[in-house]
């Protein structure tokens, strides 16, 4: 790594290390990579913590577009910033600093609504490129491109961001509980708190216990739910989930002759106010729907499926029923703003992010975390 101060780095390529994937499915390569200085409202960080979220596997094992190689993967991270771009005011050399992969310009009709957290101006897309420009800041020694991933690539001791994608935090929150405010937990207890605004003493369901799962769990805990259900084919998901405040839990694969929804529909007693679907299955977002109360449930996707995947209501059930369905992007939360709210409540000792990360590796041992995800064994690898 380059160990000059930004003093004298800032407006200079930077020659760092990154783990960059060459092909789909195959171990990433640690290389001497070069990383261009920021341009108009882009800023340069340090990675100190990053960490795995499912969606960098998802897209790792890519074999067709969206898919490209090679490239730096990562997007869960905190960092430091080492210099910024021209135009750029609301950061400076030294702030500590989470990238998001939702942008956040403040300037749009949807950035300024309490109402939306997608961005007009710079909406959200699977570019391998920079958000105002399709360049990369990344090359080899070779002079090889190599592609961001989210627009973040945080695999890389240093990457380039843009302004409307990172949000200054407090620096005492110890960096390997930073990263995880960056996408994954705070998608799941967003979820919760802004997309479903769970009421205190209500009954949820969620399907899917990875570490989104029982971040909406966390969530609904912190919100007051009476009961919590969880949903998952691992019966050991179920102590675990204990943990976020699970009460109850079905294994979907001991249902007998039974639907899910059959099931719990009976444990609830007509159905749950409020599911989540966290896997990102088409067929599992219909057993959220009929899992929900007639009149006033709400389901909630939050899984990604694949991106042709659809979904099939009847019409009449739909008019009928009541009952209302709703996607939640980054836990519907403002990344600018919201974040500094789940800042707080860890701080107060409420969030319980230190309850996710279940494995910490180096760096140059980050294959190893893609492994223990793979097996089933980590919520959340700190790398």
């Amino acid at each position: 790594m380059n160990r000059k101060s930004s003093g004298i780095t800032a407006g200079n390529p930077i020659r760092c290390k990154a783990a960059i994937a060459r092909k789909a499915g195959e171990p990433l390569v640690i290389e001497e990579v070069i990383v261009a200085p920021p341009k108009l409202r882009e800023v340069r960080i340090k990675i100190i913590c990053t960490s795995l979220c499912h969606s960098d596997v998802t897209f790792w094992k890519m074999e067709h577009p969206p898919a490209i190689y090679p490239r730096i993967f990562g997007h869960e991270a905190v960092g430091v910033v080492e210099s910024v771009g021209e135009g750029v005011h609301e950061l400076v050399e030294g702030d500590t600093v989470i990238p998001i992969f939702l942008p956040d310009c403040g300037e749009c009709t949807d950035c300024l609504s309490e109402k939306s957290n997608l961005c007009t101006k710079l909406p959200f897309r699977l570019s391998p490129w920079m958000n105002r420009e399709d360049t990369s800041r990344f090359t080899n020694m070779n002079g090889e491109t190599l592609y961001h991933f989210l627009s973040v690539s945080s695999f890389s001791e240093y990457t380039v961001v843009d302004i409307a994608q990172l949000t200054k935090i407090d620096p005492s929150i110890p960096p390997n509980r930073a990263c995880l405010l960056s996408c994954g937990i705070s998608t799941g207890v967003g979820a919760a708190f802004k997309t479903a605004k769970v009421e205190a003493g209500s009954t949820i369901a969620i399907f899917g216990l990875g570490a989104v799962g029982l971040a909406v769990a966390e969530g609904a805990r912190l919100r007051g739910a009476k009961r919590i259900i969880g949903v998952d084919v691992n019966q050991d998901k179920f102590e675990l989930g204990k943990k976020f405040g699970m009460t109850d839990f079905v294994n979907s694969r001991n249902c007998g002759n039974k639907t899910i929804s059959q099931i719990i529909i009976e444990m609830t007693g007509g159905g749950a106010d409020y599911c989540f679907e966290c896997v990102g299955l088409s067929s599992l977002v219909h057993e959220a729907y009929a899992s929900s109360r007639k009149g006033w449930g709400k389901t909630v996707v939050v899984g990604l499926d694949k991106l042709d995947a659809t979904l099939t209501f009847n019409s009449f059930e739909v008019l009928h029923s009541g009952k209302s369905l709703m996607g939640s992007y980054f836990g519907g939360l403002k990344p600018k703003s919201d974040i500094h709210i789940l800042e707080k409540r860890y701080l107060d000792n409420e969030l319980q992010l230190d309850k996710f990360v279940t494995h910490e590796v180096d760096f140059m041992d980050i294959n190893k975390a893609f492994d223990l995800l793979l097996e089933g064994k980590s919520l959340r690898c700190v790398i």
